[in-house]
Parts: structure tokens; C-alpha cells; sequence
């Protein structure tokens, strides 16, 4: 008679009386392990590969990948990240540990027993490694977070797809959350508006400001994807937000790949035009990419940069993304907290430890 035998990996029960925990995740895209030809041909290798990403016939894409992108780009692509790497190394992954510490902190400010931890869809700190080791700590329950606030195939369900895929393996999977989007979420409109007006507080407001915004294949919008119709309801929030009017700020598209036709406008054509009318300052924001990378201090910081110049503009301004800033990090935690009810998180003080909490309000003159 033949023996079943299930795909699971063998796990350890939680310890008798193990009190289980909440366990959050929040997950980016990635980034090589260094600038390196090698490493970045390995990162791009996985990220190309994902059929979520590239969605054209898998054998005919496969076969470019390996044969001609695979060759050619990690050099070039390479370069690129060695002109904007820091001593911490990547930037994505030092902004996305930083936001994940600043979540940390904030919930557990507000007594929330939790345990955070971020992930990377595509290279090292992978979503597989993380969710084993929520589970090690004792996590039965885990929201997902994106770092993407507008949801697209292409990003935010290639993280589901992986979660999906390690929990295929799972015995004991979890319980669990997404978050899909939160692209027009007050808190996340407001952390984008004061990231502006701070910056233009010291640097003063310029003739337009560009909203980039990371660009898809045009076919997702007709294919039912939902990305296209946030990016610009996020734009319309954030310019309402800004006070602007309608011929103060442009949405564009950018990180075109391939030949296909992407969302439109492209960012670094719209430039060139601006700067060939006569247009003098531009200031780019990209609402997309909640942490600085690749797309952001190189392809717009330097590349667009360059191109707008070029053309006759005078002055380019670059807004960093909002990183670890404190109204982003209050934000997150707002929005991961929402997403929390109903589980039981809340850190429960006994009584000496709630009248010393008292005491010590008390002295600082805080009502309680």
C-alpha cells in the first residue's frame, strides 16, 4: 500500500504554555547583496524571472533572460547601483530596516506585544526567511505590510505569491493578513504633503512639481490591474493637499523596460519637453517608493537630472522619499495598527507596574 508522504517541513511544537504572539511583516522589493556584476546578475536573475514581473510567454522570455538581458545588463545595471550605494550598503535596505524599527517602536509605545520584522521579495532577508523565524518567535497570527502604497500586480501580489508559496510547505501556517493598499489613506497623503512643504520650506516652491511615479506595461491597466487609476488618485490627494492647481504639478511614468508601451507620460521625456519650453525650476517627488533606491537617486536624481538640464532647465530638485521621517513612521503605524484589530495584542501592565507608569506621568505633569 502506498505511504503519503506531504511536501511539509518537519516543525517543532510552540513549548507548553508559550503564549502565541502577533508577528508583522513588512516586505519590499529587494536589492543585490552589493554593486557587484555577480550579485546584481543574481538579484536581477530572480527578479526578471518572476512571471508577475515580465508577462510575456514564459519560454520566449526565459530564453531572452538568459541569453541576452542576463549578459549585458548586471554590468550596466551595476554600475548604476555603486553611484548611489552608502557605507550601510544598499539604501533600499537600510530605509526599509529603519522603517521597520520605527513600526517596532511605535506599537510598542502603544503597548502593543507584537514583533516586527521586514523582508525582501527578491535577494537576501527573502519573505520564506522571515515568516520561519515569526514562527520560531512564537508568531501563530501575521499581517503583511507592503512597502508599496499602491497596489499593482506586478509588486504587491508577487508578495502574496510568495508568502502563498512558503505556506505550501507550512504545516502549521499562520493566520493571516494583507494589507493590499493605502494609496489614499489620509495619514500616508499627510506624511507626503509635509515631506514637500518641508522641503520646500528651505528650498523654496518650484514653476511645477513632478509626480513620478514607477511605471507598468499599459496591457495591466486593460487587464483589470488598479495601480494606473490609484497612482493618479494619490496625485489629485497630494496636490490637493499641496494647495496646487492643475498647472502646478504633472503625474508621469517611470523605469520603462523594453519595447512594450508603458503608462504614459514617461518621466524623462515630460522633463526634456518642460525644459525645451522654457520651463525653469522642477522639483520631482516619487509617491510610489517609500524608501530611496535605485529608481529614485539614480534613474531621477542623476539621470533625470541630467536630462532636464540638458535641455535649458535651470534648476532640478529631487524630494527624498519619506524614509524613516517621523510623520511616515506615525503613519505606518497607524495604518498597521487599523489592521491589527481584533487580535489580541495589547501588552497587559500588572498593578505595580501601571501605578509606577502613573507616578512617573504624574512628575511630569501629564494627566492620567
Amino acid at each position: 500500500m502506498p505511504v503519503f508522504s506531504p511536501p511539509y517541513a518537519a516543525e517543532h511544537p510552540f513549548a507548553h504554555g508559550q503564549v502565541p504572539r502577533t508577528g508583522i511583516l513588512y516586505c519590499n522589493l529587494g536589492t543585490p547583496d552589493t554593486p557587484s556584476t555577480p550579485d546584481v546578475r543574481k538579484f536581477l536573475a530572480e527578479f526578471l524571472s518572476d512571471p508577475r514581473v515580465v508577462e510575456i510567454p514564459r519560454l520566449i522570455w526565459l530564453v531572452l533572460l538568459y541569453g541576452v538581458v542576463l549578459r549585458v545588463r548586471p554590468a550596466q545595471s551595476g554600475a548604476k547601483y555603486a553611484s548611489i550605494w552608502s557605507l550601510e550598503g544598499s539604501p533600499l535596505k537600510v530605509w526599509t530596516d529603519n522603517q521597520a524599527r520605527g513600526l517596532q517602536g511605535w506599537l510598542s509605545t502603544r503597548k502593543h506585544d507584537v514583533v516586527v520584522r521586514y523582508a525582501m521579495r527578491y535577494g537576501s532577508t527573502s519573505i520564506p526567511s522571515q515568516l520561519d523565524a515569526l514562527k520560531a518567535e512564537g508568531a501563530t497570527r501575521v499581517l503583511l505590510v507592503p512597502a508599496y502604497p499602491q497596489y499593482s500586480a506586478t509588486t504587491t501580489a508577487s508578495l502574496w505569491d510568495a508568502v502563498y508559496q512558503w505556506a505550501a510547505t507550512v504545516r502549521n501556517i499562520p493566520e493571516l493578513r494583507f494589507i493590499n493598499h493605502y494609496h489614499d489613506d489620509p495619514r500616508y497623503i499627510a506624511a507626503l504633503a509635509s515631506r514637500v512643504r518641508h522641503y520646500w520650506q528651505s528650498s523654496g516652491q518650484p514653476d511645477v512639481l513632478v509626480m513620478s511615479f514607477h511605471g507598468v506595461p499599459e496591457r495591466t491597466l486593460h487587464l483589470g490591474d488598479p495601480y494606473h487609476c490609484e497612482c493618479f488618485k494619490t496625485a489629485r490627494l497630494l496636490a490637493d493637499q499641496l494647495g496646487l492647481r492643475a498647472d502646478q504639478f504633472k503625474v508621469t511614468f517611470q523605469s520603462r523596460l523594453g519595447r512594450a508601451k508603458w503608462l504614459e507620460p514617461y518621466t524623462e521625456p515630460t522633463l526634456i519637453e518642460m525644459g525645451k519650453a522654457g520651463v525653469k525650476r522642477v522639483d520631482v517627488v516619487c509617491p510610489a517608493f517609500t524608501c530611496d533606491c535605485l529608481e529614485t537617486l539614480e534613474e531621477i536624481n542623476q539621470e533625470a537630472r541630467e536630462a532636464f538640464l540638458h535641455a535649458g532647465g535651470q534648476e532640478f530638485h529631487y524630494i527624498p522619499c519619506l524614509n524613516d521621517d517621523p510623520q511616515w513612521i506615525e503613519a505606518l503605524g497607524g495604518i498597521t495598527q487599523q489592521h491589527l484589530q481584533g487580535w489580541p495584542t495589547q501588552t497587559t501592565l500588572d498593578a505595580a507596574t501601571l501605578a509606577a507608569s502613573k507616578a512617573a506621568a504624574l512628575a511630569l505633569g501629564a494627566e492620567v
